[in-house]
């Protein structure tokens, strides 16, 4: 019988040594993924803290029945009644809760924005955004809606409405953004997020809610002192790379 001679590479071992070249390379791009996430995760870790808190109380109110869960969030509701009873205490109970039956669609959004922009400006001041256009635009809506309610235009069971969610502080760190990208995008981005969030304000059947979210985008916009530092920093990052790289040519 044929044998194989020494230092002779058969087919199999060609084989064989590239389906582990192939494993090892597999193995090293997933590792590298797994790690750019983790890094991405603990690097935001205030959007996912939030995003963790929303998930054990979407768990939470999917165990509840529905008037039991109806009347629980009305008492955690951002509405005129309770705004006027303990509005702080309102104002932060009612950004931990969704309003909706799903979560997944909220991990994407904070994911794309929220970790975007705590990544880029820092938690404390990706806070203060969040914070600011919640508060602001909460205020502005149920400020109208009082007005409404006082002058006629809506009824007056309108003061114990349902208001709860996260979509006013994420409306005003989408905007927030828009300092974050590059000539021209930057106007192509800005032109789109107010029409997503203009067009409703003039549509028939507008809500206070409408009016909340175009303020949220406003405050978000008005926000730009807070990154005006962060473009400091990185005009100065990049001056100091040049003037080295220079100097590194000259000698």
């Amino acid at each position: 019988m044929p044998r194989n001679q020494p230092g002779r590479t058969t087919h199999r071992d060609r084989d064989h040594r590239h389906n582990n070249h192939h494993r090892l390379r597999h193995h090293l791009r997933e590792s590298a993924w797994i790690t750019a996430v983790r890094h991405w995760i603990a690097t935001a870790p205030g959007t996912y803290i939030w995003l963790a808190v929303l998930l054990v109380t979407t768990v939470l109110l999917h165990r509840m029945s529905p008037a039991f869960a109806e009347e629980f969030l009305r008492q955690r509701s951002t509405n005129l009644h309770e705004l006027s009873q303990n509005p702080v205490r309102v104002l932060f109970s009612s950004a931990l809760w969704i309003d909706g039956a799903r979560w997944l669609p909220y991990a994407v959004l904070f994911t794309v924005f929220h970790a975007t922009a705590e990544h880029w400006l820092g938690t404390l001041r990706w806070l203060a955004v969040a914070v600011a256009a919640h508060v602001v635009a909460t205020l502005a809506g149920e400020g109208v809606l009082g007005w409404a309610v006082r002058h006629g235009h809506a009824p007056q069971s309108a003061t114990n409405t349902l208001d709860i969610g996260v979509s006013y502080a994420l409306a005003g760190v989408v905007a927030v953004l828009v300092h974050r990208v590059p000539h021209p995008w930057r106007y192509v981005y800005l032109f789109a997020v107010l029409v997503f969030y203009g067009v409703p304000l003039i549509a028939d059947g507008r809500t206070f809610t409408d009016l909340g979210h175009f303020t949220a985008v406003l405050t978000g916009l008005a926000c730009y002192p807070l990154t005006r530092t962060i473009h400091k920093t990185s005009r100065t990052s990049k001056a100091s790379k040049t003037g080295r790289t220079k100097r590194s040519a000259a000698q």
